[in-house]
């Protein structure tokens, strides 16, 4: 399955001026992203499994333990401060008066294929929109980004794209539909051996780390946080875009 052909690549190299603001500039920017979390158990990729429903602890006749469930899928979502734009009809003003289009993105969902060597990652969203002045038919694009990331800050890929948004004449509010994907190797995304053995193995009652938390190890949250990556998509803003995000 090969990406979406509305997307280009960017290289990480001329990112920021090929794009306008790479999203590790974003995330630079006085720290004014926050991505989005999962709760930690599924950011890291890994539930509790074992019994009849996800969440049980395993006990039986030989110790508890626990079967650690993890895919190679990349977590999906949207970073804070870009799931909405705001354009103004004045490079300048930030006024009501100057309004022209809002538009968020909504409805983030994703598929993925992991059956090859190459994970690849679908994800689709929709733009809903709305104009000031309803007068005519207009056509606005609006600029999105994805972006791959390993281990919650290394920028391994980023791809940005359009979504046209078309308003018929009288019609204020508008939506489009967009997707991005990307590839991830299984083998950067699975979990060593030794480390999946150290997460789940049984533990007796009367072992020293029976009631530790296996991620408590430093050796073995940094493997999961390396096999761990995500596939974050939100609009691309310029520098004043992101800070009205971020201040509004």
């Amino acid at each position: 399955m090969s990406p979406p052909s509305a997307l280009h690549r960017v290289k990480l190299g001329d990112a920021s001026r090929a794009a306008g603001y790479a999203y590790e500039h974003m995330r630079n920017a006085a720290n004014m992203i926050t991505r989005t979390r999962l709760l930690t158990a599924l950011g890291l990729g890994l539930v509790l499994a074992g019994c009849k429903t996800s969440g049980e602890l395993v006990v039986d006749g030989g110790g508890a333990g626990i079967t650690a469930v993890r895919t190679t899928c990349p977590a999906v979502g949207i970073p804070d401060y870009t799931g909405d734009i705001t354009l103004f009809r004045s490079p300048t003003s930030r006024t009501l008066a100057d309004l022209d289009v809002t538009a968020s993105m909504t409805d983030l969902s994703s598929t993925c294929n992991e059956t090859g060597e190459r994970v690849y990652t679908e994800a689709t969203f929709n733009v809903v929109a709305r104009r000031s002045d309803t007068s005519g038919a207009r056509s606005v694009e609006i600029p999105y980004f994805s972006s791959v990331l390993r281990g919650g800050s290394a920028v391994i890929s980023k791809q940005v794209g359009t979504v046209t948004v078309n308003f018929a004449d009288g019609e204020e509010r508008a939506m489009a539909s967009g997707k991005a994907g990307a590839y991830v190797n299984r083998a950067d995304a699975t979990l060593p051996e030794d480390i999946r053995e150290k997460i789940t193995r049984k533990r007796e009652a009367g072992d020293p780390d029976a009631a530790v938390d296996p991620l408590a190890d430093p050796e073995v949250r940094a493997a999961v946080q390396r096999a761990t990556f995500e596939l974050l998509v939100g609009f691309q803003l310029t520098q004043d875009e992101l800070r009205y995000n971020a201040t509004r």
